[in-house]
């Protein structure tokens, strides 16, 4: 069976650089995909369109100057941008086509697909593919979330994608979203996966067995959190289990080798953070952030990550951080007296 694979390095991969990805360092990585016959790359300011805010991040270049960069360096490889209703709106997807878009993924949290209809049909009227992606997907039922995949597929999307952005989910999760929404709906079915526990790959293997047709990765595992499934690792086990990924795994490994590794500014390594991260269900995202936070206020990660978990915080709420800490600090104060 053929799939298909989209490389996030240079969009999720951005929250790890402190979204300061070069146009060069985009044009390298991008044309190393297409040699390796990558299907797409999604590049941009890891919040999407939109997304260089102080909130998110400010990044060094816009996601329109990046993605131009990228469609200069190929002539095979689908360029994708994520956007996030809200924060990117439908003027930058138009800006985005301009720029040479092949793609749109519409981002929305999992319970809110009609947030995004206007967005996956304005992409399907500007002749892109057009994929809702559906985040923090542990957050409902599978049955639920078939609800929602259905939803998309009346808008229009050519296919959605099961985002598992706190890396919370282990692989029979995957495999009972997966198949409970094969049930309701004809397009295909993609995954995102995150590593803070450990299993980027196994969730892919898992929802491969499930029926999943596209399936993200990173480059060196490149991503927010502890980072995402490696993209050279997932097209090693995909090929092993029959499937046709399309992809040369050495160009693959050379690419990240060469141009992503020197790049990354820390580990990636499962660490005990990471893992609580996952464990509790916090956005990939906020880890950074809560390491640099825990270091300003001298307060124990664990104990923001756990009162961010009691909150289901979900992605753009990462003003709470600075909040928790300062009600952490007052408790300690009152404690002290």
């Amino acid at each position: 069976m053929n799939v298909k694979i989209i490389d996030t390095t240079l969009r999720d991969g951005s929250h790890a650089v402190a979204h300061n990805f070069t146009p060069d360092q985009v044009k390298r990585v991008c044309k190393g995909l297409e040699d390796a016959g990558v299907y797409c790359a999604e590049v941009g300011h890891g919040a999407g369109l939109g997304g260089s805010i102080i909130m998110f991040g400010l990044g060094k270049h816009d996601s329109i100057e990046l993605v131009k960069a990228a469609k200069s360096a190929v002539s095979r490889l689908k360029i994708a941008a994520l956007l996030v209703p809200g924060l990117g709106t439908m003027e930058d997807l138009r800006q985005g086509v301009d720029a040479g878009l092949d793609m749109v993924r519409v981002a929305v949290h999992c319970t809110e697909a009609d947030v995004g209809a206007q967005h996956v049909r304005l992409g399907k009227k500007l002749g892109l593919e057009t994929i809702m992606f559906f985040m923090m997907t542990h957050m409902i039922s599978p049955e639920e979330l078939a609800e929602q995949a259905k939803m998309a597929e009346e808008y229009g999307a050519d296919a959605v994608y099961f985002a598992d952005s706190a890396g919370y989910m282990v692989p029979s999760q995957i495999r009972d979203r997966v198949e409970a929404a094969r049930k309701l709906i004809k397009v295909p079915i993609g995954l995102h996966t995150h590593n803070n526990i450990g299993l980027g790959v196994g969730n892919v293997i898992a929802g491969a067995e499930a029926g999943c047709i596209f399936f993200d990765g990173s480059l060196e595992g490149l991503g927010a959190g502890s980072g995402n499934g490696s993209t050279q690792a997932i097209v090693a086990s995909l090929e092993k289990m029959g499937f046709t990924t399309g992809c040369d795994l050495y160009k693959l490994i050379e690419t990240g080798t060469k141009d992503v590794r020197p790049l990354i500014r820390h580990s990636l390594e499962i660490t005990g953070q990471s893992i609580i991260l996952g464990n509790i269900g916090v956005y990939s995202s906020f880890y950074l952030p809560v390491i640099e936070a825990s270091e300003k206020y001298g307060i124990e990660p664990k104990l923001i990550f756990e009162e961010l978990g009691r909150r289901k915080v979900v992605g753009g709420q990462e003003d709470q951080i600075i909040e928790i800490c300062h009600k952490i600090l007052e408790e300690r104060e009152k404690n002290e007296k």
